[in-house]
């Protein structure tokens, strides 16, 4: 009992936050819920960015779905990758059924079923608002890091984009760099010579390469006007809640360029055009990653420490990141290191390299006398975690096995009627839905070697037109040539004069006689 007690004392001075809170679930102990020790979430270091870890079916999409109802109901905007598929639901009210009843009961708590404010957005032909950017937007060196070039190659990514801004082509999408890279490889290649030094058409051919790989993914849609305002990521609903929007990216797991562009681009965004704000209440922006290690996957070594730097940054400008994956080794551990709250759902292990994965992630976890940790986490059951995070003075919270508590959305997908019927009330889908191709670098350096084809084409003309009169002066300066043409000239005279009746000799004396 004396355990017990301590237990309880231990959970509730650990998680009794001060400032504004909300519940997550109950501490277990022994295999008892023990209703005396909530577990609540503190908005204040919910900047502080963290992880939702665990084996396939174990409640991680769940507890991302609780975590965002609860930011919502604070007034705080939030963003779902949505990978798999099955977090639309958030926009309809739960049913209790017969699981939610007992666990609710478990808990000691009433289940109310509650819709979210929703807003579906995509990067791909999914159903919603159209989130897309510039290739400007992403900068030389950003772009560089995306498409893994040397610092060769991304010198040149950087002279596209002084020609570029020197001459006002605007770099919009895809097409604009690729014809302003085929520009500087021929036609322009002495221009760019002359101005900023030689190009090695080497680098030229394995960015284009690279933009094509690119393209193969499906960016052609990604990048463009409109561009997306990332403000319109933190809206608060008519009713207070902050909106969460849910990024629809269904047809992107075999496309992991695109996404992990997509998401660098996203975080530059915004740690570039949200100002510095400190320790806050709570934050401005909190984004959820679903399958996290898509991000990372193929990454090279400086797209990772971009990430790595974006990731420590952002935190100061009031946004948080949780990545959400089957394992936490498949996050690195330079940014694994930056997490603050844990949430670990079971791990199964099937084979020896399993159980040292196992060992090691509970080596990660804070020391308790209340559990055996390696142990745990292999008998938690689903909606149940291993939970640790930061209080509001950045000390990590006791580690706490946790029932948690069931969403009170629906926890299941929308029909393609309701996601329809969600779309059409978006104030930001007419916003943003049509594409539009601006006059820029394409349109501009077109034009621009039309015109050259075009002063060619006359400038031939002009010197086949040179070469005729210098061959007929030529021909008229022959003496004998002009010989022949004071002869036939004077027999024409002579001829029409005397048809006139005016002899050649009078005409002369009487032009004589004029001076």
């Amino acid at each position: 009992m004396a355990a017990r007690e301590t237990f309880i004392e231990l959970i509730n001075k650990g998680y009794g936050f001060k400032g504004e809170s909300f519940q997550i679930g109950k501490a277990v102990l022994d295999g008892d819920v023990i209703q005396q020790a909530p577990i609540l979430l503190p908005l204040k270091t919910m900047n502080r960015h963290g992880l939702i870890a665990g084996a396939t079916g174990t409640g991680k999409t769940k507890t991302l779905q609780l975590i965002s109802e609860g930011l919502s109901a604070a007034s705080v905007p939030v963003l779902l990758m949505d990978i798999k598929g099955d977090l639309s639901g958030i926009a309809a009210p739960g049913k209790a059924g017969d699981k939610i009843i007992e666990r609710c009961k478990q808990l000691g708590i009433s289940f109310k079923p509650s819709s979210f404010p929703v807003e579906f957005v995509t990067i791909s032909n999914e159903k919603g608002t159209r989130m897309r950017a510039t290739v400007s937007e992403f900068g030389p060196v950003l772009l560089s890091k995306i498409l893994g070039l040397n610092d060769t190659q991304g010198g040149v990514v950087a002279v596209i984009f002084k020609y570029s801004d020197d001459n006002k082509m605007p770099l919009l999408d895809l097409k604009d760099f690729i014809k302003m890279l085929q520009y500087i490889s021929n036609e322009g290649k002495a221009e760019i010579e002359k101005q900023y030094g030689k190009i090695s058409t080497t680098s030229t051919g394995t960015i284009l390469r690279k933009v094509i790989e690119l393209q193969q993914q499906g960016a052609d849609v990604f990048f463009g006007e409109k561009s997306f305002e990332v403000d319109d990521l933190m809206r608060i609903s008519d009713d207070g809640r902050g909106m969460i929007s849910i990024l629809r990216v269904t047809d992107l797991q075999d496309r992991p360029k695109l996404f992990s562009t997509f998401m660098l681009q996203l975080l530059a965004e915004l740690y570039a055009s949200c100002p510095e704000e400190g320790d806050l209440d709570k934050p401005k922006l909190v984004i959820f990653i679903d399958e996290a290690h898509l991000i990372f996957q193929e990454a090279s070594d400086a797209l990772l420490q971009q990430i790595e730097t974006v990731v420590k940054l952002i935190r100061s400008k009031g946004i948080g990141l949780f990545f959400c994956t089957q394992n936490p080794m498949d996050v690195p551990a330079s940014v694994l290191a930056q997490l603050g709250m844990k949430v670990q759902h079971a791990l199964r292990a099937f084979t020896a390299a399993d159980r040292k994965s196992i060992k090691q992630t509970a080596d990660n976890y804070p020391e308790t006398k209340f559990y055996k940790t390696d142990e745990l986490i292999t008998q938690l059951g689903i909606g149940e975690a291993l939970i640790t995070m930061l209080d509001e003075k950045g000390i990590p919270t006791p580690l706490v096995h946790t029932m948690l508590v069931p969403p009170s959305s629906r926890m299941d997908i929308l029909s393609p009627t309701e996601i329809d019927s969600v779309v059409e009330k978006s104030k930001l889908v007419k916003k943003y839905s049509e594409a539009i191709d601006s006059q820029s670098a394409y349109e501009m350096l077109t034009a621009k070697l039309e015109v050259a084809a075009s002063k060619s084409a006359e400038g031939g003309d002009d010197r086949r037109a040179n070469k005729k009169t210098k061959e007929e002066e030529s021909i008229f300066d022959n003496p004998i040539m002009k010989q022949a043409g004071r002869t036939a000239a004077s027999i024409i005279t002579r001829s029409l004069l005397g048809a006139l009746g005016v002899s050649s000799s009078s005409r002369r004396r009487k032009s004589s006689s004029w001076f």
